[in-house]
């Protein structure tokens, strides 16, 4: 018995979560880095929705942030969604933590104590369901002066880029074929897989032109679609779909710089780059509205109130508002074009319905005993609709 506590007390784990640190600034080269099981360190003020939901995918089962995941300034949506999947996310713990932890090395998470080995190297606070819920209640109240931010940043992004908005200019050209045809354009965001798989109908039926946005692009060619146009950092798009014979738009900055180029030319892969200071989905649309699609349809696209504000970390939201405006009545939500599909019937049905119904109306007849009368006045109605077409054509 005695043997037995001793063993289990040997064995025992201290408690919290541990894994193997990955340290870096940029979000986006940390991502490409993770692994499942990792610890992500990094330097993030107010976390957004499409990062936390890339550090979930990866595996992640802690993060450490030296800034806020919160500040106050908006309620993003990033912190909830870590912690919705059970990753353990301690914040502001200082830039510190990025000297003190070396990378590869490994990490325990407990009670906002970030520990190698016993020793602890960083504190911050560790962010619940409840602490994160009150930190959004709180940053409601700084919506007001952040619309009046977006305000002013909306008007400074029309005055740099109303060319492109207004009149199309820098826009390149595509070799597919897209005026008169739908677009369907595929981003990576929430349930987006799941959202494509139910447009498939819709897919077989119109045969829109399919342009894959970022992660958008690697779920057509998992789906079985080939991408049409691929718009997007090569950096985060798989080698299939890449090389699936999509025409490839890489979004550059206003000074020519674009990142991910030197992985296309390394595949071996033409490509265009589209220098502007908009998002890889804002580019998608505005490529398939300048070229002339009849109706643009989206997958895996937010754009309500929450994203715009939650995107105000990156800037985009300007350029997201302002697409929008310039689509217009042309833009479609694809969940609302999965419902009105599912509730279709198509034409064959409505053939086999109506060669069912006049089959037993005429054996009705047959079988009555006016069929014959009703029979004769139908032949003699058809009769004369036939002199009347001969009368017209002499």
């Amino acid at each position: 018995m005695k043997l037995s506590g001793l063993l289990h007390r040997t064995n025992h784990e201290p408690p919290g979560v541990t894994g193997v640190a990955r340290v870096d600034r940029r979000a986006g080269d940390l991502l490409r880095r993770l692994e499942p099981g990792d610890i992500a360190v990094l330097d993030l003020v107010d976390v957004d929705r499409r990062t936390a939901e890339a550090l979930v995918a990866a595996g992640v089962v802690g993060v450490v942030n030296a800034s806020p995941s919160i500040s106050g300034r908006f309620p993003n949506l990033g912190p909830e969604v870590l912690v919705e999947a059970g990753v353990r996310l301690v914040d502001g713990t200082g830039t510190g933590v990025l000297r003190d932890v070396k990378d590869g090395s490994r990490l325990r998470l407990h009670e906002g104590g970030v520990f190698a080995g016993d020793r602890e190297v960083a504190r911050g606070v560790e962010q619940t369901a409840e602490s994160v819920a009150d930190a959004v209640v709180e940053a409601r109240a700084g919506m007001a002066s952040q619309l009046e931010a977006f305000s002013a940043d909306t008007i400074e992004f029309l005055r740099r880029e109303r060319d492109l908005l207004l009149d199309g200019v820098g826009v390149p050209e595509l070799d597919v074929p897209v005026r008169g045809r739908q677009a369907l354009v595929v981003a990576g965001g929430p349930r987006h897989a799941e959202e494509l798989r139910k447009l498939r109908r819709y897919i077989r039926e119109h045969r829109p032109v399919l342009i894959g946005v970022d992660a958008g692009a690697d779920t057509l060619h998992r789906a079985g679609l080939k991408p049409d146009v691929v718009v997007g950092d090569p950096n985060g798009i798989g080698t299939e779909a890449l090389r699936a014979g999509a025409e490839v738009v890489v979004p550059a900055q206003t000074d020519g710089h674009a990142p991910g180029l030197e992985r296309i030319q390394d595949l071996g892969i033409g490509a265009v780059t589209f220098p502007a200071d908009g998002n890889a989905e804002d580019l998608a649309l505005l490529l398939a509205e300048a070229h002339g699609a009849s109706l643009v349809v989206t997958v895996g696209v937010q754009a309500g109130l929450r994203e715009f504000l939650d995107r105000g970390r990156s800037g985009s939201n300007p350029s997201t508002f302002l697409t929008r405006l310039k689509l217009g009545d042309k833009l479609v939500d694809g969940r609302a074009v999965a419902v009105l599909h599912r509730g279709r019937i198509s034409t064959g049905v409505v053939v086999l319905l109506v060669s069912a119904a006049v089959a037993a109306m005429v054996a009705a007849l047959t079988v009555s005993g006016v069929g014959s009368a009703y029979l004769d006045v139908a032949a003699d109605a058809v009769g004369s609709a036939v002199d009347r077409v001969r009368g017209w054509f002499g």
